[in-house]
């Protein structure tokens, strides 16, 4: 989800929800204490430069129950901090506190803002030598193939 539509979703909304992957929904009682802009520079294992940057959000909880993040509340922080770190319209990367940080892409089900589950990939497949998918081999092929295995034929 990029910030665009976070902020449009934003001004539809009477409460705000995050749901984790799991189904359960990050505990009401939520703050968002950063929203940045996050720039990373690397080489891949291909020996590119790339740059990639998204807008993060962090997402806290305390023990502050008699407060609640409403939407306004957050579309403030969204515009701020557009203005004042020339964020433009870039994906959003949440922080929620689990075992660790963990970080999750962002989605909306029309109700819920949804963490979703980020995977790590190879950016240089194809300088690796890495097979974009995994043959598939029928079993019954394999026996075919190599019938060595047979009674006396001295495989084991």
């Amino acid at each position: 989800m990029k910030l665009s539509e976070i902020k449009s979703e934003l001004n539809q909304l009477e409460t705000i929800a995050f749901q984790l992957p799991n189904g359960t929904l990050v505990p009401n009682h939520f703050h968002v204490t950063e929203v940045g802009k996050v720039s990373k520079h690397f080489i891949d294992c291909g020996g590119t430069v790339r740059n990639e940057e998204v807008v993060n959000f962090q997402l806290w909880e305390a023990n502050d129950y008699d407060h609640r993040l409403h939407p306004e509340k957050l579309l403030n922080i969204i515009e701020l901090s557009e203005k004042v770190l020339s964020i433009n319209d870039l994906e959003i990367e949440v922080e929620y506190q689990g075992d660790t940080i963990g970080k999750y892409s962002l989605d909306f089900d029309g109700k819920n803002f949804l963490l979703t589950t980020k995977e790590t990939a190879c950016l240089a497949q194809d300088a690796c030598g890495i097979p974009n998918e995994k043959p598939r081999v029928k079993l019954s092929d394999l026996h075919n193939a190599s019938p060595s295995c047979a009674p006396n034929s001295g495989c084991c």
